[in-house]
């Protein structure tokens, strides 16, 4: 029987000496290159996809490689594979992994995908009477969670919508809208993940699922900034407010709040009202106010005089000391 040859070796780019650790990297690199779900709908990838994990479960486990390059004279891209007199193929001690879409070669070496095929070289793969390939968890995916600043600082349930591979009825990959219900922890921050068990990647043989894992995306504000787990609120006050002092009610993103100014404040100062940021009990940040001191755009010859006059009875003082 013969079979059409695969230089694993030029699947993944690497050179027949490269090290286990060469060959990892020119793996991972492939893979997220080629991998299905940033190449949706796209055969031409999945079959790239599946030849450098054929190739990579050959090259990076040492029995299997060193059976591989016992072909020796064999080692020519293209040519069909005719094992030379006396090979033997891969007798044993290698079950626990998942040959399903291997191809023919690969099975020829190494064993049939499913019960009853017989390696023509020796015995079954894994000593038996065939290969059984074992379940094994699928890969957990993340996923990013927009949530305005007061969903965050709330927390609470929340409906996320996001699109998921599965086998369509022809067999072949497709596409699908999944909505999960999201529980979003109370003062939850920016970048911080949320763990969804058995909602990620499907297993394979009948292997679990992997897990999702949202990580959070907390989006601009139009009134407030994030300054890590605190929120900062610019408060405008007119000159006389920031003179003489006032009461002004202050929005949080809980509820508003009545902040009572000092008299002499200075735009860029900052109050603290406790406990309005993110983050939860001990670790809870705060929501910062800053002052910042707007003039009148336009003023009348009344109001102009009466701001000279401030100026003359404010000879000695200085706003600058340079």
């Amino acid at each position: 029987m013969s079979v059409e040859y695969k230089n694993y070796y030029e699947v993944l780019g690497v050179k027949r000496g490269d090290s286990k650790e060469e060959i990892a990297r020119a793996f991972k690199r492939l893979a997220r290159k080629y991998h299905p779900d940033l190449n949706p709908d796209n055969p031409e990838a999945e079959k790239k996809f599946k030849e450098i994990n054929e190739a990579y479960e050959v090259l990076k486990d040492d029995k299997k490689r060193r059976l591989y390059d016992q072909l020796g004279p064999n080692y020519q891209h293209g040519q069909n594979f005719e094992p030379p007199p006396g090979f033997q193929g891969f007798g044993g001690g290698g079950a626990g992994f998942d040959a399903s879409g291997f191809s023919d070669f690969f099975e020829t070496i190494f064993g049939g995908a499913g019960g009853g095929h017989q390696n023509p070289f020796g015995g079954g793969f894994g000593g038996g009477g065939g290969f059984h390939a074992a379940p094994s968890r699928g890969q957990d995916a993340e996923t990013t969670l927009h949530l305005t600043l007061e969903e965050a600082f709330l927390g609470g349930r929340k409906s996320v919508s996001l699109q998921e591979r599965v086998t369509g009825p022809n067999g072949m990959p497709t596409m699908r809208t999944k909505t999960l219900e999201v529980n979003v922890p109370k003062g939850i921050k920016n970048g911080a993940r949320i763990r969804l068990s058995g909602q990620g990647h499907p297993g394979r043989n009948g292997g679990p699922k992997g897990d999702l894992y949202l990580r959070t995306a907390i989006q601009p504000h139009p009134r407030f900034t994030l300054d890590g787990l605190n929120v900062v609120l610019d408060l405008p006050l007119a000159p006389w407010e920031a003179a003489l002092g006032t009461h002004v009610q202050v929005p949080t993103l809980d509820k508003p709040v009545e902040l009572k100014v000092p008299a002499g404040i200075s735009s860029g100062q900052k109050m603290r009202i406790r406990g309005r940021g993110l983050g939860s009990g001990a670790k809870q940040g705060d929501q910062f106010v800053r002052v910042m001191i707007k003039m009148p755009k336009k003023m009348t010859d009344h109001q102009r005089e009466l701001w000279e006059s401030l100026a003359e009875e404010s000879g000695e003082f200085s706003p600058r000391d340079f």
